[in-house]
């Protein structure tokens, strides 16, 4: 696939993009979810190896075919590492799969009810080295925690100052200004972000576009504008602490967004199963979360 056949298969959203991409700091809890104990590595080295041998499995499993599963989000050592010997951006190339990265590198402190994301100085040396591998895109994750227009103006404009970064290198940047699901103020938040992200698209040139992960919203239909505005390649919905059957349940609700799942995708996987069984219960989850994907 060339990049506009990317763009083309994105844009069609025959399917849901796996999010393969938990970080330094997520990657402990998402090995103990797999059955494998904190005792069973002693350095970070051993633990994103381990964590690298579950994303391969994932991705050289039959069920994870471009029927259903038409992305993956990578994160950057899983960029840089191999599966069945190809660059894993290759690997999902050559099985149909469209390749993004993650290149926030967390997040700052709570202020104004968000959390913005942390610095990002060597973002355009990691967007070079990823282009050449060929990555279409990059996912980068804010928080907002309550529905506090100042902080989440900041918030999107922080987004959109990194995706400015993102495009000039001929890659298609998902801004995620995720909106916690916890929120006694959720519904408010999602309509200030909804208006701010509006803006911000308006304001980009002609001919370039995004994509958004956003949290499910409170009110379904309530992202319908973003959906069908013409900068916005596609909406992807993140699962956002749900469990896999009510974020499809409520994914399912909103036209034009599809998931882009970590936990809801990957829960039911365990390091001890036999490659059958393996096969058997990813197969279920995507099944679930694509039906859910293509309802709307």
């Amino acid at each position: 696939m060339n990049h506009s056949e990317m763009a083309a298969k994105i844009a069609e959203g025959n399917g849901f993009i796996a999010a393969l991409d938990q970080s330094g700091g997520s990657t402990p809890k998402a090995l103990t979810g797999y059955g494998v104990e904190a005792d069973s590595w002693k350095n970070d080295d051993e633990m994103f190896r381990m964590i690298h041998a579950m994303r391969s499995r994932i991705i050289t499993s039959p069920c994870f075919s471009n029927q259903k599963v038409i992305g993956a989000i990578l994160f950057e050592r899983t960029m840089d590492g191999t599966v069945d010997g190809l660059p894993t951006p290759k690997a999902l190339i050559e099985r149909g799969i469209v390749p993004f990265i993650k290149v926030d590198k967390g997040l700052e402190d709570e202020e104004n009810g968000v959390q913005l994301m942390r610095p990002m100085p060597d973002l355009d040396a990691l967007l070079a080295r990823a282009r050449k591998m060929g990555v279409f895109g990059t996912k980068e994750r804010s928080v907002i925690n309550l529905a506090n227009e100042r902080g989440i103006r900041q918030v999107v404009a922080q987004q959109f100052d990194v995706a400015r970064q993102v495009l000039a290198h001929d890659m298609v940047p998902i801004i995620e200004p995720e909106v916690n699901i916890k929120s006694p103020e959720r519904a408010e938040a999602d309509v200030l972000l909804r208006d701010a992200l509006l803006e911000e698209l308006d304001r980009l040139p002609d001919g370039q576009k995004v994509m958004l992960k956003l949290s499910i919203p409170s009110e379904a239909g309530l992202f319908d504008s973003l959906v069908d505005h013409p900068k916005v390649l596609k909406v992807v919905a993140l699962s956002g602490g749900f469990s896999r059957a009510d974020a499809c349940a409520e994914l399912a609700k909103n036209r034009g967004m599809i998931a882009s799942f970590s936990r809801a995708l990957l829960s039911d996987l365990r390091h001890g199963m036999s490659d059958e069984e393996f096969d058997r219960s990813l197969g279920g989850a995507i099944d679930e979360i694509h039906a859910a994907s293509v309802a709307g």
